[in-house]
């Protein structure tokens, strides 16, 4: 636990969610304002309940931040996958995004395991 602007999986998600603000400001995904927001919001959850989780004091509270930042990261990937489905967005496009949040999740489920390793008992 520390600064969570040094971990990778942080600059990662930050940056999946910088590639999503700009994807969907262009063309018809701009236009859709549900879709659009929705995506934005889980996008930006993945790299807020990642720093949040870093600095909640504990590795227990850190896992379950990291969890949520994981299901946040599964979000994304659908809504990523029905905007490609109508159009919005490229099948490259698609698949970066589909990358980027497998990786995400990849080193999560690494960065709770090592936390988990950590844990002190309950009382």
């Amino acid at each position: 636990m520390g600064d969570f602007r040094k971990l990778e999986v942080w600059k990662l998600a930050k940056d999946l969610a910088i590639y999503i603000y700009k994807l969907t400001k262009k063309g018809e995904f701009a236009k859709d304002y549900d879709l659009r927001g929705q995506i934005r919001k889980a996008a930006v959850s993945v790299p807020s309940n990642i720093a949040e989780g870093d600095e909640s004091g504990s590795n227990r509270q850190s896992i379950r931040y990291f969890n949520i930042a994981k299901g946040s990261s599964a979000e994304v990937q659908t809504q990523a996958i029905i905007a490609f489905e109508i159009g919005y967005i490229s099948s490259e496009e698609n698949i970066e995004i589909i990358n980027r949040c497998e990786i995400i999740s990849k080193k999560l489920v690494k960065l709770m395991k090592y936390r988990s390793q950590n844990l002190t008992p309950k009382t």
